[in-house]
């Protein structure tokens, strides 16, 4: 949920477009929209520079992706916790221009086999790859171990993506100590930015590798009657309309996120995720579904005999607001593990201690309804 500041830093500039039109309250707002860009360079690694901003990370990811220069035959590369959006984009890619998919196994704990994953960049060598993994997907708490993989993927020359939207906020992230050429996030989940939010770090060394970028009055100039030329960094994969409350919402977001430290978000969201996953655990009738590699602050389960849709609302009218999420969302996840659903709870520094008690009570009490049904 986000913040009271953020919302009023929205609604703020939403009232100023309403008084003075949408042109006047943008150039009121340049500098303030312009610093967003360093906030988001802050809080991931970078600078401004290598900073697109976004209405999604989908929509980040797949303009980097189709800018990717690429020929028939070249490999793409990706972990099971991909999520759906982009798998279907990425299965389209390799159907409408033969290139090679690869899937990679995931390994006894649940994260990306390194080996596997070594084996499959070694039979790439040599034609053009393109490698995205995860950080942490949306079928589950696990944590990719993006550094390891972006160790793997400068030696064997892949171009390597990171989708950040469900760690971002929650995790520390640095861009140079992962070794990504871009890494991509949201701003509607941990970082508790307004939804329409989203931006991509792209490293200024793989320009090369991503020329042809969408052509827009953003990040293009027409300076003759038939040629252009497009600005530097990463502004060129934007387009020019967006929301400028939004944005300015998401710079809020972030600014907070890096005032209370993205280290004691982390710690204060492990104190609850921790003892979550345990007491779940526990209950007669739940099943955590969580691998073994989960380490964040997303927390999934499933229980006997109620499907995931079913327990998520029978949960919202005992007062607790959880989702779910179905193998239709991740089939290389949870359609490989054999899980058509899980529910899905994801806990924040606002949460409460007795919050997940009441919420380890509530499972318990929709588990035993089940479970006496069934003897």
């Amino acid at each position: 949920m986000p913040s009271s500041e953020t919302l009023d830093t929205v609604f703020r500039h939403l009232i100023l477009e309403g008084s003075e039109g949408g042109y006047e309250a943008a150039t009121a707002a340049v500098e303030r929209t312009s610093a967003v860009y360093s906030s988001v360079a802050r809080l991931v690694g970078g600078s401004a520079s290598e900073i697109g901003m976004f209405d999604s990370a989908s929509n980040a990811l797949r303009t980097v992706i189709d800018s990717w220069v690429f020929e028939p035959g070249s490999h793409i590369i990706v972990s099971r916790s991909t999520y759906v959006s982009h798998a279907l984009h990425l299965m389209s890619l390799a159907r409408s221009h033969q290139l090679t998919l690869q899937v990679v196994d995931a390994g006894p704990d649940g994260s990306i086999d390194l080996e596997l994953l070594k084996a499959a960049l070694s039979r790439a060598a040599g034609a053009p790859s393109l490698l995205s993994v995860a950080h942490v997907p949306t079928s589950s708490g696990l944590v990719e171990p993006v550094t390891a993989v972006g160790v793997l993927a400068r030696e064997y020359g892949a171009l390597y993506l990171v989708d950040a939207t469900q760690s971002v906020g929650q995790i520390e992230i640095d861009v140079d100590a992962i070794g990504c050429d871009v890494l991509v996030g949201t701003g509607r989940k941990f970082l508790r930015g307004p939804r329409g939010t989203g931006f991509a770090y792209v490293r200024s060394s793989a320009s090369a590798r991503l020329a042809r970028h969408i052509l827009d009055v953003r990040g293009t100039v027409w300076d003759a009657d038939k040629s252009w030329s497009s600005v530097p960094g990463a502004v060129r994969f934007e387009t020019w309309e967006h929301s400028v409350a939004a944005r300015l919402g998401l710079g809020s977001a972030i600014d907070q996120a890096l005032e209370i430290g993205v280290d004691r978000i982390n710690a204060t969201i492990d104190s609850l995720a921790a003892p979550l996953r345990d007491g779940l655990s526990k209950i007669r009738g739940v099943t955590v579904t969580d691998p073994a590699a989960a380490a964040s602050g997303i927390v999934t389960f499933a229980v006997d005999g109620i499907d995931a849709r079913d327990a998520v609302l029978r949960l919202r009218s005992l007062g607790t607001r959880l989702t779910s999420v179905p193998a239709s969302h991740g089939q290389w996840d949870l359609g490989a593990r054999s899980i058509p659903a899980v529910v899905r709870a994801s806990v924040h520094v606002y949460n409460r201690e007795d919050e997940i008690d009441e919420l380890l009570s509530e499972v318990r009490e929709i588990a035993a309804t089940t479970v006496v049904r069934g003897a």
